[in-house]
């Protein structure tokens, strides 16, 4: 699987047009115009198909992570998704109930 195959099928998973392809290889300033992203999406017979190199497959990878989770925090700075305050969890009780079954009365 060439990294032109890889490009076409993240592109069909995500819903991606090239105007995001754009803006998400923005994210980790890296430029590219929306012909030369559409030669890599051509069939390999075509005139103008272009070899999907592995700097850019590793940008759209980076800038992808960024547009899915968002820039990472500074150190010593909190994470935005994460609360401050300690969350009440249900305690695991580990004792098991083994009452035998209730005898029927007649």
């Amino acid at each position: 699987m060439t990294n032109n195959d890889i490009f076409k099928k993240l592109r069909v998973a995500h819903k991606l047009r090239d105007t995001d392809i754009i803006e998400i290889l923005a994210l980790v300033d890296f430029r590219v115009t929306k012909s030369e992203l559409s030669a890599f999406f051509r069939r390999e017979d075509h005139p103008n198909y272009v070899e999907c190199g592995d700097q850019i497959l590793r940008n759209f990878l980076n800038g992808l992570i960024i547009h899915l989770r968002g820039p990472m925090p500074k150190k010593g700075e909190q994470p935005k998704g994460n609360p401050t305050t300690k969350t009440n969890k249900k305690k695991f009780n580990n004792k098991k109930n083994f009452n035998k079954p209730k005898s029927k009365k007649d």
